[in-house]
């Protein structure tokens, strides 16, 4: 699923990739998301003599002096004088500071660096800008021709030196020159090996991570000592040296324990080489002292449970249970993954991810070229959910009579009745946004009826953890025979999402800045704006308590966030009908589900 929002995301300025466990569609406990941004406009070569096109930004490499897997970038060519600001004069060169770099991406949702990325308060999204070489690197050509063995096959490699290499802004911390260097990055080839991995190598790595982030990180004295990077690069080490055969179901405890002995081995040593750049010791000047020796008291403990290490993980407990009751397994699975899907790191990508224009005409060659029909669904939901996001949806301008009005009119219904395909009711609610904005209130209200039937109780929203009688719900023959992607149909509620469609936002909500909305709050918002306009003061009045019921029963509201800007809109609604009083009530409970000055307008409304 990121795969596929990854390929339809880019746009000229960026490419956008999905990374590390997120990325790999292995979402697990404390995960958080990892994002690329691959800039488009810039390129890294490591030939001096480059053709360079008038308008880009060029640079090369100089490894002489770095260690292995960095790089120092000079730069080549640009016509641009502010990116002479971002780089270091050394004789008559200029070199691209890793720190300016970085410093430029820094905004109010993402206010800290965090190593190579710009991060947000909470820790759960790193966003890592960086560059790009479209060739394949001397450092890494060893890679290559290294292995005659299966493991990756030619095919994978061809694919993966086809991409080139990724440049991320962090040096080597303590060098001389840290703030020129850039690490080399292979995120992309990492990714698509891992995606060539059988189910026992990809239990073999989900199983060491587990270990790392459940056992390991949870001993005061080896936190932070070894990451996930550390693990999966061990993994690919093994899966190169090791014949396909090997990697059978049969043999999965055999696997596992090579691995964790492996991993010991290298704590030992303290050697861990970079899977593409040997030369680059991953362990150098990280673990010693100290540090190795109460790292390595806690690996040596591990091991002497053998595979059963594995269960000092509350992680594994629901296999244990599940072990038990196979009738019950694949229902527990498939649940389960309905909920990963509706999790804080999916939500996270999406809005991350929203904020990012598509080619309409890039999506509909994706769903009608793709052969899976799978990944034929997910192209059609994201086509569906991102389609208002188009550059091509331009404000639209009323002027009867006009052809060219009449035309982007008829783009507009095809476009917004496009967008209710991948949920139950947002995408209606945006149609009827737009009605209202036409002044078609009755229309507006004949299409919030129809989507509040479809608000049931038992449907889904985000962060949504699934009681019991989600598996009965699942277990109906009519979900068994769809897709996740077709059920969202049915049964996901997804909140409104108007901030990049500002011209579809109701007037008396523009001072809003936030626009994501619970469907239910903002289907009975637009039922009382229309009233107002119409003059039916009663409901009005009967549509404002329903509202208010709504908010204080947080019907399907998913967080705190959600349902203080929920007062502000019933705050606002009270001001239209005078009631001052129960407005300044609202926005008082606002500013206490959401105390954040800066971004909560209900400080400003008091």
């Amino acid at each position: 699923m990121n795969t596929v929002r990854d390929h339809l995301k880019g746009d000229k300025q960026y490419t956008i990739i999905t990374t590390d466990s997120f990325g790999e569609g292995l979402q697990m406990k404390g995960s958080d998301v990892d994002v690329m941004f691959v800039m488009n406009n810039m390129e890294v070569s490591e030939d001096t003599h480059i053709y360079c096109k008038v308008d880009g930004i060029y640079f090369t490499m100089e490894i002489e002096d770095t260690q292995p897997g960095f790089t120092k970038l000079r730069l080549a060519h640009c016509n641009y004088q502010n990116i002479f600001e971002d780089c270091e004069e050394i004789g008559s060169n200029f070199y691209f500071s890793n720190s300016s770099f970085k410093q430029a991406f820094k905004n109010n949702t993402l206010p800290t660096v965090h190593g190579p990325c710009v991060s947000d308060e909470s820790g759960i999204v790193d966003c890592a800008y960086c560059l790009h070489s479209k060739l394949w690197i001397k450092p890494a050509k060893q890679w290559v021709t290294r292995s005659k063995n299966e493991w990756p096959c030619y095919y994978v490699k061809q694919t993966i030196v086809k991409h080139g290499v990724l440049f991320v802004p962090i040096g080597v911390k303590g060098s001389a020159k840290e703030d020129l260097e850039w690490r080399i990055s292979f995120s992309v080839g990492e990714k698509m090996l891992i995606n060539t991995f059988t189910h026992t190598q990809l239990l073999c790595y989900v199983l060491m991570k587990i270990v790392l982030k459940d056992i390991i990180d949870l001993d005061r004295d080896c936190k932070e000592l070894l990451c996930s990077y550390f693990i999966k690069t061990i993994l690919f080490w093994i899966c190169e040296e090791l014949p396909s055969s090997i990697w059978k179901p049969e043999n999965l405890i055999v696997c596992y324990m090579r691995c964790l002995r492996r991993l010991i081995y290298c704590v030992e040593y303290k050697v861990c080489p970079h899977y593409f750049i040997p030369e680059n010791n991953l362990f150098e000047n990280k673990i010693q002292g100290h540090a190795q020796e109460a790292l390595l008291k806690k690996l040596y403990i591990l091991n002497s449970y053998g595979w059963k290490c594995i269960l000092l993980s509350d992680q594994i407990s629901n296999v244990k249970a599940l072990a038990f009751d196979i009738s019950e397994e694949s229902s527990y699975l498939h649940v389960k993954s309905v909920e990963n899907l509706l999790s804080n790191g999916m939500c996270i990508a999406e809005i991350l991810y929203s904020t990012y224009y598509f080619l309409f005409e890039k999506v509909i060659y994706k769903t009608l070229s793709c052969k899976s029909l799978k990944i034929k669904y997910l192209y059609k939901y994201f086509l569906s959910k991102y389609c208002t996001k188009r550059k091509q949806l331009l404000p639209f301008d009323d002027i009867s009579g006009n052809k060219s009005t009449y035309t982007q009119y008829n783009t507009y219904i095809s476009t917004l009745l496009l967008n209710t395909r991948h949920d139950a009711v947002s995408g209606w609610l945006m149609l009827a946004s737009f009605f209202y904005r036409r002044k078609h209130y009755n229309t507006v209200l004949y299409i919030v009826r129809y989507s509040l039937t479809k608000c049931s109780p038992m449907k889904l929203h985000k962060l949504i953890k699934l009681s019991d009688i989600y598996h009965q719900i699942f277990n109906l023959q009519l979900f068994k025979n769809m897709n996740i992607v077709q059920s969202w149909r049915f049964l996901l509620l997804d909140t409104v999402s108007l901030a990049e469609n500002f011209t579809l936002v109701p007037e008396e909500l523009q001072m809003i800045e936030t626009f994501a909305i619970p469907p239910v709050v903002y289907a009975h918002t637009l039922c009382f704006l229309c009233h107002f306009r119409l003059h039916n003061r009663r409901q009005c009045w009967d549509t404002i308590r329903t509202l208010q019921w709504t908010i204080e029963a947080n019907y399907y509201i998913e967080n705190k966030v959600l349902k203080g800007l929920s007062y502000n809109i019933l705050g606002i609604c009270f001001q239209y009908l005078g009631d001052q009083e129960s407005a300044r009530q609202s926005f008082v409970y606002s500013t206490k589900l959401f105390p954040n000055q800066k971004f909560n307008i209900a400080f400003h409304m008091l």
